[in-house]
């Protein structure tokens, strides 16, 4: 994987890497020794972190006023639209409908330049102390769904409320993320803390089994990221 050797050879010259998703973080820290590295972690509840050796990375935290209510989805459109690999940026947050992104230092005039939209509307950045937000602990909605098993088709064809068939067509379309890959497998079993995504619904972390029901179904709670 391109990616991940190009930020061990980052760390190996003395750079900190670029942000990381989980599963990236994993496999990257896979292949050093424990106490070769640090882990920089913007927010105490952030997923996209930075790995670092000595020197603490810099990051801007801006905050996107804009007139119009948008989704986070309208927010990473509008970030990709800029020509920018993801690794440059770390979590849009929702805060009671007010909009935060990360970004990596080195490329803040790019960015003031050129992020001036969002949705079609005009937007102003305004920076934050990185301080602002490190208490901020990430809210969920918990969504109790009875299903009769932990695949991931049968879980999403519940939140969605279609059929599994029609979950399959939304594979094939790569409308459905799980771990940040693309979802291959539709008998996929969740386990705690997996995240899934699904095209125009949403974010999604697999929590818990709470209980069988007498019916030998079983009731789970989902986490929908606000």
């Amino acid at each position: 994987m391109y990616f991940i050797e190009n930020n061990l050879t980052r760390l190996k010259n003395g750079n900190h890497t670029f942000f990381l998703d989980p599963k990236e973080l994993k496999h990257l820290t896979s292949k050093l020794k424990k106490n070769e590295y640090n882990i920089y972690y913007p927010y105490k509840d952030s997923e996209k972190n930075i790995v670092y050796k000595k020197e603490i990375p810099k990051v801007v935290l801006y905050e996107i006023k804009i007139t119009i209510p948008v989704r986070h989805q309208d927010i990473l459109g509008s970030l990709y639209s800029l020509n920018i690999s993801s690794g440059y940026f770390g979590d849009i947050l929702i805060i009671n409908n007010h909009y935060y992104v990360y970004i990596l230092d080195m490329i803040k005039p790019y960015f003031e330049t050129n992020f001036t939209m969002v949705k079609n509307a005009h937007i102003k950045l305004i920076e934050h102390d990185l301080d602002y937000l490190k208490d901020y602990k990430r809210n969920y909605e918990k969504i109790e769904l009875i299903v009769s098993s932990t695949r991931i088709d049968t879980v999403i064809s519940s939140i969605c409320h279609t059929s599994r068939k029609n979950i399959e067509t939304m594979i094939k379309k790569k409308e459905i993320i799980l771990n940040y890959d693309f979802l291959k497998n539709d008998s996929y079993k969740l386990k705690d803390n997996d995240t899934f995504s699904i095209k125009k619904i949403g974010k999604f972390k697999f929590n818990k089994v709470l209980k069988t029901t007498k019916s030998n179904h079983i009731i789970i709670e989902v986490l929908k990221y606000i």
